[in-house]
């Protein structure tokens, strides 16, 4: 197989996490990106995500949330802007 070589710059935890997620996966980080770009060039598509995981804070709120909902708990509810606006004062 004929090749070529890329180079491109990167930080070096981001290079570090690569190689060990490519090390997971017991295949070379070229192999990963390789088949990256031929996907990317195939499809013409860039996809870039990245998974959302709560912070242990906002999974505390939102399971608080989850039980007053279940203790039907009552929340206030505002008319007007003034209202509202009263209310969050009030806090």
């Amino acid at each position: 197989m004929n090749t070529s070589t890329l180079n491109i710059k990167i930080d070096p935890q981001t290079k570090q996490q690569m190689q060990e997620f490519a090390a997971e996966l017991g295949i070379p980080v070229s192999v990963i990106l390789n088949a990256q770009i031929k996907q990317m060039l195939r499809d013409r598509v860039v996809t870039l995500s990245t998974e959302l995981e709560p912070t242990p804070y906002l999974e505390k709120v939102m399971q608080q949330v989850e039980r007053d909902i279940l203790n039907k708990k009552t929340f206030t509810s505002t008319s007007t802007s003034e209202e509202l606006l009263a209310h969050l004062d009030s806090l």
